[in-house]
């Protein structure tokens, strides 16, 4: 099949990669798009996975104010270099993820971070809630797996849904950003402030509005 520089400037678009990437990944799979994607997910994950045990020492904190003034981010996220640290794309990753973070209010980074008491209170719950619509020992067990799981997905950073992509994950999202800088790029902390109560309404507006910015 023969792979058009519109094929190749469409899943450019849709997943950054590099041109010589897309027209591989497209030619790997026979012109078959999704699975193009696919391709180019697997490839990062396996050039992150090699860069994971890299230092990664430089990088920035950054700060994002949205609501006028009543809801903030600060974020710091690391790279190995000063170099990519300044450049333009690294700015961007970063600032996508504060953006999401104060769109999505995350909770933890990762799961591995979430506290032991407060995972046992959760899996009570959900196993209190298997028992008692009646589920068998097992199945009920599976339920609280899968609930655990669900937790999991909202409330740390790299499993939530991309608020500007939701098609992939911030930790995908990080994944490509590796594949294509070439570095270990790691979020290592966040901390996220809304002034005053009642501000729910606000941030769900934020995150109509990030969905909005990315479909101009």
């Amino acid at each position: 099949m023969s792979i058009s520089a519109s094929m190749v400037k469409d899943l450019r678009t849709k997943t950054g990669a590099g041109i010589l990437d897309c027209k591989k990944a497209l030619t790997e799979t026979a012109g078959d798009f999704d699975k193009a994607v696919d391709w180019l997910r697997t490839k990062g994950m396996a050039i992150a996975a090699k860069k994971a045990g890299r230092a990664a020492t430089e990088g920035t904190v950054h700060s994002y104010i949205h609501a006028g003034g009543k809801l903030g981010v600060l974020v710091e996220i690391n790279c190995e270099t000063d170099f990519v640290a300044r450049g333009d794309d690294f700015q961007l990753f970063v600032q996508d993820v504060a953006m999401h973070i104060a769109a999505s209010g995350p909770r933890w980074v990762r799961r591995e971070e979430a506290p032991e008491d407060e995972i046992a209170r959760e899996k009570g719950i959900f196993k209190q809630q298997a028992m008692d619509s009646g589920k068998p020992e097992e199945i009920a067990e599976k339920m609280v797996t899968g609930k655990l799981n669900k937790f999991f997905k909202e409330n740390c950073l790299m499993e939530q849904a991309f608020v500007k992509d939701e098609d992939k994950t911030i930790e995908q999202l990080q994944t490509e950003f590796v594949a294509r800088c070439g570095e270990n790029i790691q979020i290592r902390r966040f901390t996220r402030w809304v002034l005053g109560e009642g501000l729910e309404k606000k941030a769900d507006d934020f995150v109509d509005e990030v969905r909005r910015m990315a479909e101009a």
